[in-house]
């Protein structure tokens, strides 16, 4: 498979938003050592910058916030002039905060699914035109989460499930185009990210170690980057890591019935109130990570 990839990235331009971390950061690693040219964007500059020196000639970075459009064009505009236009669109960044929604202030939630769920309609508005030039394909990165839910999660959740319908919605829209469109649904990845949230809250690791299979799974970042590109390749609809998550997916009508509430209602009563009294510990509203976000509570 390595051989088709290869071949079928190769000189290939990817537009990879969230790239200075986790996911996206693998993904610009292993798509340009199949020979594929990668737009790096983000809001640390210094590691973007670090990022693309390392892969070499042929790169390029642009800082850049998902919520804000002028920004998005200007990065789209640094890599049609950089790299010559844009093939494939990994609408990659995002955010998660550490707090229920009682306990959180209102901008934070409204960040988290300005980020997770503007971000991405932005990217692809800012995007479309060149990426039907090339009759190219955008990948939307939703999550497991759009398929389930877990307390302290509810505005990642609410965002997620949003990414996958609005990519389901604009697969048709622009079908007549010849621009693909595939969304991406992973369980928990070792990130940045997620390392943070446990960091913050034995509580949500205890309850992951709990979740069956893949509910509670951890994935390497590498496998998800390669489960990516592979989905790229193959302009798929969606992408699932581990590929067990279609059978979560499968089994949404469960999961969020009266019966699927049981299991987590059972725990909930006591699970929340600790889950909020170690978040507000840390005196923070995200991860130690997150740039620009890690700012104390209101």
């Amino acid at each position: 498979m390595a051989a088709d990839l290869a071949g079928s990235l190769k000189d290939k331009v990817l537009f990879i938003t969230g790239a200075a971390r986790g996911i996206g950061e693998e993904t610009a690693r292993r798509a340009a050592a199949l020979g594929a040219h990668v737009a790096a964007v983000g809001m640390e500059p210094e590691r973007l910058e670090k990022l693309v020196a390392e892969l070499g000639p042929g790169h390029c970075w642009a800082e850049c916030d998902v919520t804000d459009q002028e920004s998005l064009d200007a990065a789209v505009a640094t890599t049609v002039r950089e790299l010559g236009g844009i093939d494939v669109v990994i609408a990659n960044a995002g955010i998660a905060n550490h707090g229920t929604v009682a306990t959180s202030p209102a901008d934070v939630i409204a960040r988290v699914m300005e980020v997770n769920l503007i971000g991405v309609s932005r990217t692809v508005s800012a995007t479309v035109a060149e990426v039907e030039k090339r009759q190219g394909y955008m990948l939307l990165v939703s999550s497991l989460a759009a398929f389930t839910a877990l307390p302290g999660m509810a505005a990642y959740c609410g965002a997620k499930a949003g990414v996958e319908n609005y990519g389901n919605a604009l697969r048709f829209e622009l079908a007549h185009r010849g621009v693909g469109v595939g969304t991406a649904h992973m369980g928990w990845i070792d990130t940045d990210l997620v390392r943070d949230v446990k960091a913050d809250s034995s509580t949500f690791e205890d309850t992951l170690k709990r979740l069956p299979y893949p509910l509670g799974a951890l994935t390497s970042v590498e496998d998800c980057a390669d489960a990516f590109l592979e989905g790229i390749v193959r302009r798929k609809r969606r992408i699932f890591v581990p590929k067990a998550v279609a059978l979560v997916a499968a089994a949404r009508p469960i999961t969020f019935s009266r019966i699927g509430d049981l299991p987590v209602l059972a725990q909930a009563k006591q699970m929340v109130p600790r889950l909020e009294e170690q978040f507000r510990k840390t005196g923070r509203a995200f991860g130690a990570t997150s740039a620009g976000m890690g700012k104390p509570r209101g």
